[in-house]
C-alpha cells in the first residue's frame, strides 16, 4: 500500500482550483438576465402596482412591445429609466 503525502501547497492549489470552479458555476446564473420581461415580472422587479406600470406606459416613461395581448418590456429600457432618474443627495439646511 503506497502512502501519498499531501503538502500545504497541494491543499492551497486544490482550494484555488475549487474556488475557481465554484465561481464559474455561480457567475453565469447571476449574470443571466432575461432581455424581455412580462408585466408581472416588471412589477415584481420595481415593486409597483399594475396601475403604476400602466401610468409609466401611458406617459411614455417605459416603452413596451405588445404581442398577442401580452406586453413585453426590454430590460435595458428599464435600466435606462432607473439610471436616468437618479437624484442628488439634498443636504439639510437645518439640523
Amino acid at each position: 500500500m503506497a502512502i501519498e503525502v499531501i503538502t500545504r501547497e497541494d491543499l492551497n492549489e486544490f482550494r484555488s482550483l475549487l474556488l475557481n470552479d465554484l465561481k464559474q458555476i455561480i457567475q453565469p446564473q447571476s449574470q443571466q438576465i432575461k432581455q424581455w420581461l412580462k408585466s408581472n415580472e416588471v412589477r415584481k422587479l420595481l415593486n409597483i402596482s399594475p396601475g403604476t406600470l400602466q401610468n409609466l406606459r401611458i406617459n411614455g416613461t417605459l416603452t413596451f412591445t405588445k404581442i398577442g395581448g401580452i406586453m413585453y418590456y426590454n430590460y435595458s429600457d428599464i435600466e435606462k429609466v432607473l439610471n436616468g432618474n437618479t437624484q442628488k443627495k439634498v443636504t439639510a439646511l437645518f439640523k
